[in-house]
């Protein structure tokens, strides 16, 4: 048994939450090119596949026959002939990885075989199959000399067949020129899908990315000014209301410990995923008001509520975003309008939760920008194709307004 000091540590990796949340994207695939010259599992390129392999070695016996049946009429001897064919089928079994010179390998032996030795009845097709293969698997720029290496490979083909086609079919050239069309459209389809997926990843990240600032900004944002405020004025009533002071720091302790409770909630939701059992239901929602405006009324914000009836029968997710809007709308009435009371008041009306948050503080400024809080509502709101307004309340103060659509 090897001593203690011989064991060595087990390293531990961690995936990001956005790395695991990219991954319900499936992958990108460019094109059909990129995967050409692929590293094999020793390093090494993996120059053709099985399925091409396969498909070269039909052509290969195919053309065999083809060449052996005809044998007393070949110009030359059986086995320049067989090379010859042995090459043009070859091609093909490198048409993923090199398209463009297993084509232009394979006319010309074709055009050899058509001139020296005899025109097969096989071969032409392995050759098609060699353009198709340019416009499917060839980057964007090689791509396009397919027609051109086939206009002068039909010509070097068809050159002493002059008595008999005294210029190049158009149908033969026509029906070639459709195969490479074929695979170069097909292939520009694939690069667009794989295009929209990857901005669909991006867009995935970017929202999950989005989506973390807002609850740990709603989460952390809202408990750490709650806190601060307390504590300020837990610092001022130290000497004179004792009493008071002991409140203060145990609505302090309360505040904390629900804080972190809510921490450990969106961390777990984080690990698990957000379709984990439960995990929904733990996300506070307008029931819950009640709570929050107590931690706020211990920092000495006088919050009154509101809730229609009917509004605790909206769906789970829009109970829980009308929740974060009011508490980021409340958060930066203690953060910034220096406010003694609030009032907040969420109503169903013809088909929408209308919420709308009001304090009598200070007010906003002419011209005032939204800060990250405001944006955040904002984002929150979009998503749920609902539409937000703030601004000086009538009689003074910052008034917020909020309308979802309820599905």
């Amino acid at each position: 048994m090897s001593p203690p000091s011989a064991i060595r540590p087990i390293r531990m990796i961690r995936t990001s939450p956005l790395k695991r949340m990219s991954r319900l994207v499936p992958p990108v695939w460019t094109g059909p090119a990129d995967r050409a010259g692929r590293a094999g599992p020793l390093g090494r390129t993996n120059w053709t596949s099985p399925r091409d392999a396969v498909l070269a070695g039909v052509f290969l016996i195919a053309m065999a026959v083809d060449r052996i049946e005809a044998a007393d009429g070949l110009h030359t001897g059986l086995p320049l002939a067989l090379a010859l064919s042995a090459v043009a089928a070859g091609a093909l079994a490198v048409r993923r990885t090199l398209p463009l010179a297993g084509y232009l390998v394979g006319s010309a032996a074709l055009s050899a075989e058509a001139l020296f030795v005899l025109p097969s009845a096989v071969s032409p097709y392995a050759n098609l199959v060699g353009l198709y293969s340019i416009g499917l698997y060839a980057t964007r720029r090689r791509a396009w000399f397919g027609p051109f290496a086939a206009l002068l490979g039909m010509a070097a083909y068809f050159a002493d067949l002059a008595h008999t086609y005294p210029v190049i079919p158009t149908g033969v050239l026509f029906l070639w020129l459709l195969g490479w069309a074929v695979g170069y459209g097909t292939a520009r389809r694939v690069e667009e899908r794989g295009a929209a997926r990857l901005r669909l990843r991006q867009q995935v990240v970017a929202e999950e990315r989005a989506r973390l600032a807002r609850e740990l900004h709603d989460l952390v944002g809202h408990t750490l000014n709650v806190l601060l405020i307390q504590a300020g004025a837990a610092r001022r009533l130290l000497d004179r209301e004792p009493e008071r002071t002991r409140e203060l720091l145990s609505g302090m302790e309360h505040s904390g410990r629900e804080a972190l409770d809510d921490l450990d909630r969106v961390l777990g939701l984080l690990r698990r995923g957000a379709e984990a059992p439960g995990g929904p239901a733990l996300q506070p929602g307008l029931a819950d008001l009640d709570r929050l405006t107590g931690r706020l009324e211990q920092a000495g914000l006088r919050v009154s509520v509101r809730v229609d009836r009917g509004a605790d029968r909206v769906p789970r997710s829009l109970d829980v975003s009308a929740y974060r809007i009011v508490q980021e709308a409340l958060t930066n009435t203690v953060k910034h309008a220096r406010a003694r009371t609030a009032s907040v008041t969420v109503r169903c009306t013809g088909g929408s939760l209308d919420i709308e948050v009001s304090d009598d503080g200070r007010g906003s400024d002419a011209g005032y920008t939204p800060g990250r809080g405001l944006l955040g509502i904002a984002e929150r709101v979009s998503m749920l194709g609902g539409s937000v307004e703030h601004e000086r309340g009538e009689q003074g103060g910052f008034r917020l307004r909020a309308v979802l659509p309820i599905p």
